[in-house]
């Protein structure tokens, strides 16, 4: 089978997954690409990567940053890679296990199904997070209340990074308009891709919270969010979609 599908990974001090990560997908079923994008972690993940690359010759890829440069930024240098390459389906997903690798297949058969983008929801049918505290998971599932009452869409997990774009949205949106780095990414991501007119669907997945590494949450990141959700919308009453 032709492996037309790129898991995308961003990487900042992921060391302790990594290679566990890459192993998982690369066990799967169906062939997957990886391409992991690393801003500079000083815990050496990238050298594990490139020391796997040995062992998996022209299916894993990295491209390394300069700094810590943000996770929307990590994905839209991952997504004008993945067009330069021809891919067809184009995969977000997290290093730390958060996102289950076998739900990858389910994602891309969305996708093979008619969705232009496949979404792994949390919420769509109910709550389903694992070992995240109580104020965690009502931040983020109110999160995505607050992005449908704002924005309109009917999104019921609304900063999902899990994600499978099939090319044609990423050669429709214009990646140099995007402007958010954190979850206003996600958020800014979906609504794009549905004022373009593209389907897209939820498949429910169970998020499980990382068990080794750091999170990356930060109030930052939140507040960019919350407030980057009102402006998306005031600035798509004047851009034309098409």
């Amino acid at each position: 089978m032709l492996a037309d599908s790129l898991v995308i990974i961003p990487t900042y001090n992921e060391k302790e997954n990594i290679e566990k990560i890459i192993r998982a997908v690369f066990s799967l079923s169906i062939p997957f690409n990886i391409l992991i994008v690393d801003d500079s972690s000083p815990d050496g993940t990238g050298d594990i990567v490139k020391h796997l690359q040995g062992e998996y010759s022209g299916k894993l890829y990295i491209e390394e940053r300069n700094g810590k440069q943000g996770l929307g930024s990590a994905y839209i240098h991952g997504f004008k890679w993945a067009l330069n390459h021809q891919f067809e389906y184009i995969f977000e997903m997290d290093a730390d296990f958060s996102h289950n690798p076998l739900d990858l297949i389910r994602l891309r058969t969305a996708c093979l199904q008619g969705a232009d983008v496949a979404i792994g929801s949390r919420y769509v049918t109910g709550v389903n997070v694992v070992n995240w505290p109580m104020s965690r998971v009502l931040m983020s599932y109110f999160a995505s209340v607050y992005v449908r009452f704002i924005t309109g869409i009917n999104i019921h997990d609304a900063t999902a990074g899990f994600k499978c774009y099939r090319r044609k949205v990423l050669e429709r949106i214009n990646m140099n308009k995007i402007k958010f780095v954190g979850y206003a990414f996600q958020i800014e991501m979906k609504f794009t891709a549905i004022n373009h007119g593209f389907k897209v669907v939820e498949v429910p997945i169970i998020f499980t919270d990382r068990t080794e590494g750091t999170s990356k949450m930060s109030t930052r990141i939140f507040r960019e969010a919350f407030l980057g959700v009102i402006q998306m919308k005031m600035i798509s009453w004047f851009r034309k979609y098409n």
